[in-house]
């Protein structure tokens, strides 16, 4: 009977209508419309929800900052590790001197396939340091995001429509500019591994475009793509692409295995192997970001 009276409650909680106070022996359902008069007809359950939320928070307090030194010591640990191994700071037979960059200029074409030396670097030799930085990117979001939701009041009024009504001429211009600036975002990332670009700098322009048009039209029609639920799914895409294929690009080639993605044709758009895929998935995370950051602070929220 207790079991039955507990899976109502979870399915009436999953529907949206209830949020749950969690007592010692029984799991008691409270209506989020009327909290404050239930809250007065049983205080016992605010004041155990407090105590609760007060014994987490001390446990908490009490682990972190042994949590925190433990995992400090485990990284400075292997850094010193990896220190030790590297090759005296300076010294002329270093390979960074000697090897390193003949490498990358003598025979960066050859094995990435990519005519611009900085996207072979980037995006092949030292492409686990550019996954880094997205996911650091990618963390930072999270953060900002966190933090300006919980201070950002979602009724206060914004300057959103009275821009977009008022200022015609902006609307006028953004009309003309948009598609040229999205088109050229999407050219300099697609065109990374022939010329000067790249994802980073193709990302933040499709990012400004996508700025502009919010600024001039407001959110309403990019909501339509880019809300909350997308957003999330759209990066997280991304980014998981990336870490798989560089994964399988070096296990194949620390194991000396052909991988299905071939250098091609230097110069030819399909060219370079992983490079241009990669581009594009560094370019949309940098976009969504940007695009992210001026939803968050121009309205609070994102879709």
């Amino acid at each position: 009977m207790k079991t039955n009276k507990i899976r109502n409650w979870l399915k009436t909680w999953d529907e949206g209508e209830f949020e749950f106070a969690i007592n010692e022996d029984v799991v008691q359902p409270t209506t989020t419309d009327n909290a404050q008069s239930q809250d007065l007809e049983h205080p016992w359950k605010t004041r155990h929800v407090d105590k609760i939320e007060q014994k987490e928070i001390n446990i908490f307090k009490k682990l972190y900052p042994f949590i925190s030194t433990f995992l400090c010591l485990v990284i400075v640990g292997f850094l010193i590790l990896t220190v030790i191994d590297l090759p005296t700071f300076g010294s002329a037979n270093a390979p960074a001197h000697n090897e390193v960059m003949d490498r990358y200029i003598e025979s960066g074409m050859d094995e990435t396939g990519a005519v611009n030396v900085v996207a072979g670097v980037i995006l092949d030799y030292r492409a686990f340091d550019t996954l880094g930085e997205s996911h650091v990117l990618f963390t930072a979001s999270i953060a900002v995001f966190i933090l300006l939701l919980s201070i950002i009041d979602e009724n206060e009024p914004s300057l959103e429509k009275e821009i977009t009504q008022k200022d015609s001429l902006l609307r006028s211009t953004a009309f003309i500019v948009v598609p040229l600036v999205l088109i050229y975002g999407i050219y300099v990332v697609l065109g990374g591994h022939i010329g000067p670009g790249g994802g980073f700098a193709g990302g933040a322009v499709i990012g400004g475009g996508l700025i502009l048009y919010a600024l001039s039209y407001g959110f309403d029609t990019l909501d339509r793509i880019f809300n909350l639920k997308n957003y999330r799914i759209i990066i997280t895409t991304a980014l998981c692409f990336y870490s798989i294929a560089k994964c399988y690009s070096f296990f194949c080639g620390a194991n000396h295995l052909e991988t299905i993605f071939t250098t091609g044709t230097p110069g030819m758009i399909f060219s370079a192997g992983l490079i241009l895929p990669l581009n594009i998935a560094v370019g949309v995370v940098v976009a969504l970001t940007m695009y992210g950051f001026y939803s968050i602070f121009q309205r609070g929220r994102i879709g």
